[in-house]
């Protein structure tokens, strides 16, 4: 018997990590989902644990604006619409602070994080508003905290004041917007293992939950650190 409340949810940076981890609970709380990201590999590999049903794979650079509106009518054409959208894309700095760190490094995280980023809040703008759905971002515990020169940081500072202003934007039109604000995930973002730190599906489920939240609640930022 299919699900009647499932929903559609398109996922940037699908492929690892926080991404993966929400695709999963996703599927498991009976939602399909259109994964984005650059790695075909993995997505396939993702696509095939989740079922044919459930999920599908969109290649797709989120810096490219023609292959991220692809992506997004791909998703809709696959799934009838889309009821959420996960802007989850994002790097990290190659280095600390601004002296030591690199240039190109800077500009792909700026690529990425900020632009990518407004660029898949504005195409889901139009889809969400046809289904009164939801905006989930991924910000960062760095957006709230003073990290001495991180480029990094400052995207997620970015990030922070982007999704209220998106907020302020869209009130009244049926769309929420949730800044989620993990501390330390032990992902692939980090090249050591961080045992500490939070684990994917501790992000994911602070994701779902905004998304499954009744319609009558917005909520506008989610703070999860590690308790340790």
């Amino acid at each position: 018997m299919s699900n009647p409340t499932s929903k559609s949810i398109l996922i940037t940076g699908a492929s690892s990590g926080i991404g993966a981890a929400t695709a999963r609970a996703a599927v498991k709380a009976g939602h399909r989902v259109a994964l984005l990201a650059r790695t075909d590999d993995k997505l396939s590999d993702l696509v095939a644990d989740l079922g044919d049903a459930n999920a599908c794979s969109i290649p797709c650079d989120v810096t490219d604006v023609r292959a991220q509106t692809a992506a997004f009518e791909a998703a809709a054409t696959r799934f009838g619409g889309i009821d959420a959208v996960f802007a989850n894309a994002g790097l990290g700095a190659a280095a600390k602070g601004t002296e030591q760190g690199d240039l190109e490094n800077f500009r792909t995280m700026i690529d990425v994080n900020i632009f990518a980023l407004t660029v898949t809040c504005k195409l889901a703008i139009p889809y969400l508003k046809a289904n009164g759905g939801d905006l989930v971002v991924t910000g960062s515990r760095a957006g709230y905290e003073t990290l001495a020169g991180s480029v990094y940081g400052a995207t997620k500072w970015f990030v922070r004041g982007y999704a209220d202003n998106l907020a302020a934007e869209l009130e009244g039109t049926g769309v929420r917007v949730t800044n989620v604000n993990p501390g330390m995930v032990d992902t692939p973002f980090f090249d050591d293992p961080k045992p500490d730190a939070l684990k994917p599906e501790d992000v994911a489920r602070a994701v779902m939950f905004a998304i499954e939240e009744p319609g009558h609640v917005r909520m506008s930022s989610i703070q999860i650190y590690p308790a340790r």
